[in-house]
């Protein structure tokens, strides 16, 4: 495998590692605030993170070895609006500076696992960021916790909703009893 994308692979892996971590302390965050409903969003998208680092360790398979990982990370546990707004930052840098490069490095490359984990990362990462922003917006117009039905997470390639689960995700194509469902 191409070193640039080797490395590109082990960088996402420790961004998304360690967004599981945030989201799930983000999450215990918003439940003490009594919040359950983020707190439940929050649990729902660190599962999701969780997914997309696997699948990119997994790419890694024949590359062993240690190695130095860069990668953007937001520290600190504020109130929940503030925890809403730095996981916004994080999967906006995810979208358009980090999975936008590292896709394209890999269809440069010819790397076809690489390209298939950094795709399924990038396009969940979309509908992560759409639904911190709907909750932020919620959260910060009511002052309360937000009315969200069953969160559901592709197994296979971390596509996050609210509402029922699909017949078949709608980035990968994997079956409904491929899902998550927290509720």
């Amino acid at each position: 495998m191409h070193p640039i994308t080797v490395s590109n692979l082990r960088n996402a892996h420790g961004g998304e590692s360690m967004a599981h971590m945030r989201y799930k302390a983000w999450g215990e965050a918003a439940a003490k605030e009594g919040l359950p409903n983020v707190a439940r969003l929050f649990r729902a998208i660190s599962a999701a993170e969780t997914i997309h680092a696997i699948s990119h360790f997994q790419v890694l398979k024949n590359e062993g070895g240690d190695a130095l990982c860069a990668s953007m990370a937001g520290f600190g546990v504020g109130a929940s609006s503030q925890n809403l707004q730095g996981a916004i930052n994080g999967e906006t840098y995810e979208i358009n500076e980090m999975y936008a490069t590292f896709l394209e490095t890999a269809k440069l490359q010819g790397e076809k696992g690489a390209q298939l984990s950094f795709f399924y990362a990038l396009a969940a990462e979309k509908t992560h960021a759409a639904l911190f922003q709907k909750t932020k917006q919620t959260l910060d117009s009511t002052k309360k916790d937000v009315p969200l039905g069953p969160i559901q997470v592709c197994d296979v390639c971390g596509w996050t909703a609210e509402g029922d689960i699909p017949d078949k995700c709608p980035i990968c194509g994997a079956k409904r009893d491929q899902f998550q469902t927290f509720a």
